[in-house]
């Protein structure tokens, strides 16, 4: 496998937007189905904003000062599939900020899918092209074609373009069927992952629930078996992880870790939202998924203050 220098700011980083958008949505879908109050959730969405803000200007600092990190990291085997995440970040906040503004929603919704469609495009070419190893079909390979067109349909349908967002719902559907048996096999037969790649299976929990979500942005108060039936693997799939705790969690903690919070906030907000629906096992669910969504984000939220103030002050006294 390849290894590379690590950059100053990962593309993985920008996973923590994901999760603080997650989270502050389902507090936005929460408010008025249990009368909770809507600036937590509009709180939450402001700090989202405010660290994809600064990731944005981080990362397009380090490509132009170590063009060569941000290279290697697009060529990794492993890590190559991340910088997908750059567009997924930012269609989740043109959905955050929409309700305040419409033009600044079209244009962050616009510039996401632009990254999205060139970046999958020819990530997706060197995969074509073959030369990989079995052994690097690992769930980073689903952001590019699932994770940015899922988003993408998601995206124009809260802005009122469900026709386009159909299109990219069914991309991102058959990507992910066609790459879920290759990376199932990897993980029944081949080697176990090792332990710092094993926060990489968050993204395996996210496919069916970040799917769901977008199907009920196209087809608002759905309560159509389809995503029910999306909405109860990924719930499975998020069962499982908690099987899975002790194993996942063998490496020390590193922001790699927020991987998970993408079908975890998924997976909220389509609890809540089928709730609101009237759908009977998701009234009886929402709760407990919307408990467990603010304690897993906001374990990891302190768990990543706490590991950028101590790397600060270890800076400070070299």
């Amino acid at each position: 496998m390849m290894r590379t220098t690590q950059a100053t700011i990962p593309a993985s980083y920008f996973g923590i937007v994901l999760g603080l958008v997650g989270l502050g949505q389902a507090w936005r879908a929460a408010a008025p189905l249990w009368q909770l109050p809507p600036a937590a959730g509009e709180s939450v969405l402001a700090i989202a904003v405010l660290v994809w803000a600064i990731l944005i200007v981080g990362y397009s600092w380090q490509a132009i000062r170590h063009l060569e990190l941000v290279r290697a990291e697009f060529l990794h085997p492993v890590q190559g599939g991340t910088p997908a995440l750059v567009a997924v970040s930012t269609l989740l906040v043109a959905m955050a900020v929409l309700p305040y503004s419409m033009t600044a929603a079209w244009f962050l919704a616009i510039s996401g899918i632009m990254w999205h469609v060139a970046f999958s495009l020819w990530h997706t070419g060197t995969l074509w092209q073959g030369g990989k190893s079995s052994m690097d079909m690992v769930p980073t390979l689903y952001l590019p074609t699932v994770g940015g067109n899922f988003l993408s349909a998601a995206t124009l349908a809260t802005l009122g373009r469900p026709d386009w967002g159909w299109p990219f719902l069914g991309v991102g559907l058959f990507s992910w069927l066609a790459l879920e048996s290759l990376i199932i096999q990897r993980l029944c037969h081949s080697t176990a992952l090792p332990a710092h790649q094993r926060p990489l299976l968050g993204i395996q929990f996210s496919p069916a629930v970040v799917c769901a979500m977008a199907w009920l942005a196209l087809s608002p108060g759905s309560t159509d078996h389809w995503p029910l039936m999306l909405w109860g693997y990924g719930l499975f799939q998020l069962a499982l992880g908690l099987r899975l705790g002790p194993w996942l969690g063998a490496q020390r903690f590193s922001p790699a870790y927020w991987a998970y919070t993408f079908g975890v906030g998924a997976a909220t907000v389509c609890s809540l939202k089928l709730a609101q629906s009237g759908v009977r096992s998701a009234q009886v669910l929402a709760l407990p998924v919307f408990v467990g969504a603010n304690l897993f984000i906001g374990y990891l939220a302190i768990r990543t203050a706490h590991l950028l103030v101590t790397s600060w002050a270890s800076s400070q006294r070299q």
